[in-house]
């Protein structure tokens, strides 16, 4: 698999004790992955996006937040190990091009036995990223304000991963933090009729723990379950730094509660967060709300509360 070397990890804090991701994180070459829980890989890419760009800034930006975070978390301890192979080198050319590259690289990954953590770059790239799961059963939750199954008008988008995994043969999908008025009728429909499940915005706030058990039961029987997070699922407030932000989000303390419940389930094998767009960003919050996305999945769900 052809990655650009890895960046060297190293923890800002100068207090000993203060062991962070910076201090964990190991670089690798991807014919080392089997020996890590996770391992990293950037996908510095933004020429499908929609709406603003900026994601192609994404990886670097989630690294250098996720350095600075702590590896302690109360109810779990600390994370298991973490290797980074590196970024994809994203080829120039059409998105169906760049797509059919960075699928010959996630394909080698996903052979390995460590999870994939993508850092994106934009949403186009969740159908690579997901696609070697196939043709095995397939689920997908999706954290996202939209449901991303647009039609393929003229090629791919970052609006259009779902529809071209389910026309590859996705088996189960949820998106939980849809907003109202974000999707039309149509795409709603077309989710619909698949048996999709759809969990509001709203329906998080009354109680995440229900809206990601909702999404976990919409994956019935499948054999793996993929996870996504396009950072846009979260309140403009805070997540300011994506292509379409919009206020009526998720909160962030409810994505990381949703994410450990997700991750407890043994069939997950591949995790990604994209949409983080830096030169959008407002103080680099967005990317600190990606960075302890990461942390909080990798932490895992202990089966407590908080």
């Amino acid at each position: 698999m052809s990655l650009r070397d890895p960046p060297v990890w190293n923890g800002p804090s100068g207090d000993p004790n203060d062991v962070q991701f910076g201090d964990v994180v190991e670089p690798i070459s991807s014919d080392d992955a089997d020996g890590f829980d996770a391992v990293l890989v950037g996908e510095p890419y933004d020429g499908a996006v929609i709406g603003r760009r900026g994601a192609r800034e994404g990886p670097a930006a989630l690294r250098d937040a996720l350095a600075g975070v702590k590896t302690h978390h109360f109810g779990a301890g600390a994370v298991g190990s973490v290797g980074d192979c590196g970024d994809v080198d994203v080829p120039d050319g059409d998105v169906g091009r760049v797509q059919e590259a960075v699928l010959e690289r996630t394909r080698d990954l996903h052979a390995s036995d460590a999870l994939p953590v993508f850092l994106g770059g934009d949403n186009s790239l969740t159908y690579p990223n997901a696609a070697p799961l196939l043709p095995a059963s397939l689920g997908v939750i999706n954290f996202d304000a939209h449901l991303d199954c647009r039609e393929l008008r003229g090629g791919p988008t970052s609006g259009t991963p779902y529809r071209q995994l389910h026309e590859a043969g996705l088996d189960a999908y949820a998106c939980v933090g849809a907003r109202h008025f974000e999707t039309s009728t149509t795409y709603a429909e077309y989710v619909a009729e698949r048996g999709g499940t759809v969990v509001t915005s709203e329906a998080v706030g009354v109680d995440p723990e229900n809206a990601a058990e909702r999404a976990l039961d919409a994956m019935g029987a499948v054999a793996a379950v993929y996870v996504s997070v396009d950072l846009d699922v979260l309140d403009v407030t805070a997540a300011p730094g994506v292509s379409a932000p919009t206020p009526g989000g998720v909160m962030s303390r409810e994505l990381f509660e949703m994410l450990r419940t997700v991750a407890a389930d043994d069939r997950v094998a591949g995790f990604e967060v994209v949409e983080c767009a830096p030169p959008l960003d407002t103080d680099g919050r967005t990317a600190a709300a990606g960075a302890r996305a990461i942390a909080h999945f990798l932490s895992g769900d202990d089966g407590g509360r908080p």
